[in-house]
């Protein structure tokens, strides 16, 4: 469990730099438009990239603490066997989807870097895109350990 600790404590690193830096760089753009009459030409773009990836990465850290948006009434309402059996069915499908949008957004990347697209300035937009397979699939192995836990009752309860 060490290990997984500290992966855990890199993803809420990556998290909190991630948003210091946007706050950071929001508040340098607003004095630059207010004091010299015009913003740094490069910080929207990247603030735009930078919201993709704490969308992506929080998304991950929800379905790590499993506090991702789920509709459970049906789960709530059945008794523990049932309830274990449809959290291990909806677990297996959202595995099984995320996993698909993993696939086909790394498609996406490999067209953007074979059409050279450019994310803003000189920067190509296939690195800054990295982040949506990568993330797809990290979550999609996410869903897959809760949904092998459910079935076999050893899951942790959801963290608040």
């Amino acid at each position: 469990m060490g290990l997984l600790r500290w992966i855990h404590r890199i993803e809420d690193a990556v998290l909190v730099l991630l948003l210091l830096g946007m706050i950071l760089l929001a508040g340098i753009d607003i004095l630059a438009r207010t004091l010299f009459g015009g913003g740094v030409l490069w910080i929207p773009p990247l603030l735009r990239v930078m919201v993709l990836w704490l969308g992506l990465l929080g998304g991950l850290m929800a379905t790590r603490s499993r506090e991702h948006i789920a509709i459970d009434l049906i789960e709530r309402l059945a008794n523990p066997t049932i309830s274990r059996y449809l959290l291990v069915l909806t677990s297996a499908f959202s595995a099984f989807v995320c996993g698909i949008i993993a696939w086909y957004s790394q498609e996406f990347v490999l067209l953007a870097r074979e059409f050279n697209d450019i994310a803003f300035g000189d920067v190509p937009a296939w690195p800054l895109q990295l982040i949506i397979p990568f993330s797809f699939a990290l979550i999609a192995l996410r869903f897959a350990i809760q949904s092998l836990q459910a079935l076999f009752n050893r899951l942790p309860e959801a963290t608040s």
